[in-house]
């Protein structure tokens, strides 16, 4: 199978198979296929959520694309057509990493001239005026770069509602939301959920309302069309505690009620020795800059059985990792609980996972849930398997590395310990520490993701070099960490900024947790004993002098870290992203991008799903479900929005 399928813009699409689907039983194949069902049936309820513009403006692409009748092999169409791809690959006008609305790079005349070729009927409007209106509507939209600049903004000091585009919030101001969920919060008895989880928050006549999402509610068509599949895949669950999450999940889509969410988490903790597993509904935060609102996702996988051996093995053993953690002892847990981790094959990617996705996942996100009943860490080794794949040959280590003895320990040990980090990231860094007893779980705000995504980060390089790992056979040697040590400092002071545009500074999560922790323990090493940036002809090169000293920094830092996600500590958290974590050298991401472009590599990359075929019986009856790799990246997009 060809893993690259194609590539443009800034993105190259990939594709993951399905390792020992073809031995699995009909049974769980049914299961993976209705589950799949349900995954693809939430996609346009994410596109709604990215922006309040999008499907209206995927609509009308899309129509073009398949109506246009003037000449295609022009500037205009052809740039037209990586307009579309990048709208698809983002689920919305907005890049799927930085945030920023596309500039197109074709003319609004051009737009124009496409627009009203289309007839009303294949607009699915009503009449022409109401044509005319949505054009007037959705040309400042797509062509004037101040109109709705950025879907997620968290630029410190100004309104981050009012200055981001994301869907979740109408006529609100951020102070207006943050007391509006202050008080939800002390109004509650008992147990806290997740407020604002599910929900937009609108001003009508004056008044802030919820529209809460349920299948009676906003995004109540895709919701009961989500509970369809969700129903049929019921049938065909492993055993009888599957089926008691799938009717949890069905209760709280029915209601809305986050409650249920949480009686449904806690289920899903219980299973824990199902091979199919999956992910459904709203849930990661990133998507609002308050860090409150889920964005829709979904994810169907079965277990890697022999790989999920090394995350056993490294969950039995959360309670040592816990124990012998540099934090202060006031914010460790004394039990940890029912933390499993397991390596997957993904069979099926929706929603905010698709086609970007994550490598790892650690749910459910509540602290009291982790706390009492523990997290699930999944480490989806298809598709590390994939990246890997696609990254042979390419120039990068040659090009960035500072020698080759470091080079040669990277190509030996790097995707080892890269999977390693990973691992323990999600399987015990999320999972790891504990809240003081009164402090707000959303007292970080903004910054909230950030730190977590740091705190997870620290814990697993912390970790990554010590000898227990050696012991219990998860690292071949002592010196094996050295390579992920390396690789990590080396894309969080130089490589990542790749992935940000010339001028821009850094805004995203996991970009901001990555230069927090390198430039921070840059400037802790002020004699740089442990870590330098050196000049070479040019160009500039990351230096690990003393990889144990360097260990030593990311001990303070972590100890740091969970002290200001344990206290709540919001001025010490905005004053290490601020200072560490968003500003930019100028000269040297000029100079990072002039020697990456010369490498042509896509430094953003995504998937293509497998086209699950269904195989018929005379009766009737699925007999079989076979896996197409062969659709291309534009059928695979057409079909969904025609299908789901």
């Amino acid at each position: 199978m060809n893993y690259i399928d194609e590539k443009f813009a800034d993105i190259q699409i990939l594709r993951y198979k399905l390792e020992g689907f073809e031995t699995l039983s009909l049974r769980e194949k049914l299961y993976i296929y209705y589950l799949s069902k349900a995954v693809l049936s939430g996609r346009d309820i994410t596109f709604d959520q990215f922006g309040k513009y999008n499907l209206a403006i995927r609509r009308v692409l899309e129509q073009i694309f398949m109506c246009y009748t003037g000449k295609r092999d022009t500037a205009d169409f052809h740039a037209f057509v990586v307009y579309l791809k990048r709208v698809w690959f983002s689920n919305g006008i907005y890049h799927h990493y930085a945030c920023d609305k596309f500039v197109p790079g074709f003319t609004q005349e051009f737009f124009c001239e496409a627009y009203n070729q289309l007839t009303v009927d294949q607009l699915g409007l009503t009449d022409e005026g109401e044509k005319s209106a949505l054009l007037d509507e959705l040309l400042p939209v797509i062509f004037d770069a101040g109109c709705l600049p950025k879907r997620v903004n968290k630029a410190d000091g100004v309104d981050l509602i009012e200055t981001s585009a994301c869907n979740f919030y109408e006529h609100v101001s951020q102070q207006e939301v943050e007391v509006y969920y202050a008080r939800m919060k002390q109004a509650c008895e008992g147990r806290p959920v997740s407020f604002g989880l599910n929900s937009k928050l609108v001003k009508e006549d004056g008044c802030l309302k919820e529209l809460r999402y349920h299948a009676e509610g906003l995004y109540g068509a895709k919701i009961r069309q989500i509970i369809h599949w969700l129903d049929k895949a019921s049938f065909y669950t492993e055993n009888d505690l599957q089926k008691d999450v799938i009717h949890l999940l069905i209760t709280y889509y029915q209601t809305g009620d986050l409650r249920w969410f949480d009686e449904y988490s806690i289920k899903w903790l219980e299973d824990q020795d199902s091979r199919v597993d999956f992910i459904n509904g709203f849930i990661e935060v990133y998507g609002d800059p308050l860090g409150l609102k889920g964005s829709w996702e979904g994810i169907v996988h079965y277990k890697d059985i022999e790989a999920t051996k090394r995350t056993r093995l490294i969950s039995e053993h959360a309670q040592w990792f816990e124990d012998h953690s540099p934090v202060d002892k006031a914010f460790k847990k004394k039990a940890v609980r029912g933390v499993t981790a397991n390596v997957v094959c993904a069979a099926m990617l929706g929603g905010d996972e698709y086609p970007s996705t994550a490598i790892g996942i650690n749910l459910p996100n509540a602290d009291w849930i982790r706390a009492e009943y523990g997290s699930k860490s999944v480490t989806i080794g298809n598709l590390t398997d994939a990246y890997q794949r696609a990254s042979l040959g390419n120039g990068f280590l040659q090009e960035f590395v500072i020698d080759d003895t470091t080079r040669q320990a990277i190509e030996q040990y790097g995707e080892l310990c890269e999977n390693l980090h990973t691992d323990l990231h999600e399987c015990l860094g999320h999972g790891s520490g504990q809240l003081l007893k009164d402090t707000d779980p959303d007292a970080l705000k903004s910054y909230g993701n950030t730190i977590e995504e740091a705190r997870a980060d620290l814990f697993g390089l912390y970790y990554l070099a010590d000898k227990k790992l050696v012991e219990l056979g998860l690292t071949p040697n002592a010196e094996a960490y050295k390579s992920q040590y390396y690789t990590y400092m080396m894309n969080g002071l130089l490589t990542q900024l790749v992935r940000i545009k010339e001028g821009d500074k850094i805004e995203e999560a996991h970009m901001r947790n990555r230069a927090l922790i390198a430039g921070w323990a840059l400037d802790m090493d002020q004699e740089g004993q442990a870590v330098v940036i050196e000049e070479h002809a040019g160009k500039h090169y990351v230096r690990v002098k003393d990889y144990e000293r360097l260990r030593a920094l990311f001990a303070i830092q972590l100890r740091e870290i969970q002290r200001i996600k344990s206290e709540g500590d919001f001025v010490a958290a905005r004053r290490l992203v601020e200072q560490y974590a968003v500003h930019v050298d100028d000269a040297l991401h000029k100079e990072v991008l002039s020697r990456y472009e010369k490498l042509d590599i896509a430094p953003y990359k995504g998937f293509l799903n497998p086209w699950m075929k269904p195989e018929y019986g005379k009766q009737g009856e699925i007999i079989d479900v076979k896996l197409d790799y062969s659709e291309s990246y534009t059928h695979q997009m057409l079909r969904y929005s025609s299908e789901y």
